[in-house]
């Protein structure tokens, strides 16, 4: 039987999840979320130019067409310009009906053609698809 400071902990636990992951994104893990890691190399003196497009614009956008931001970085030493970063979904039918929500709206147009006004800022990118192993905090 749990004490109060127990119950306190499951329950600030529990808050902590439904803040970070929230409640949908629990339930969907067990209709088998998967996760897509997606590695963008940016052309040459474009880093920074891709990192504020992410933070000013990608992330909202993301969010507003049902995918779950896990997190985004930059390696340490980072001679090949990389952004990495993980976005999760209910289902992989789901990943493709965002995806296309996303490419098609209209302030994601507007905001790619103006972070391209001087030159591209993506060379290359690289998706692989995830999912959570019984041993993993995150599902």
């Amino acid at each position: 039987m749990l004490n109060i400071k127990n119950k306190y902990i499951v329950l600030l636990a529990a808050f902590i999840v439904s803040s970070v992951f929230g409640i949908e994104s629990v339930q969907a893990e067990e209709k088998g979320r998967i996760f897509e890691m997606r590695t963008y190399y940016a052309n040459v003196g474009k880093l920074d130019e891709l990192k504020a497009r992410f933070r000013d614009h990608t992330v909202d956008l993301f969010k507003k067409h049902g995918m779950i931001n896990i997190g985004y970085w930059v390696p340490t030493e980072n001679k090949d310009n990389k952004l990495v970063y993980i976005l999760a979904y209910s289902s992989k039918e789901d990943r493709e009906k965002s995806w296309k929500g996303f490419l098609n709206d209209p302030d994601w147009k507007a905001a790619y053609k103006s972070s391209i006004k001087d030159g591209r800022l993506v060379k290359k990118i690289e998706s692989d698809f995830l999912k959570g192993t019984d041993f993993s905090a995150i599902k």
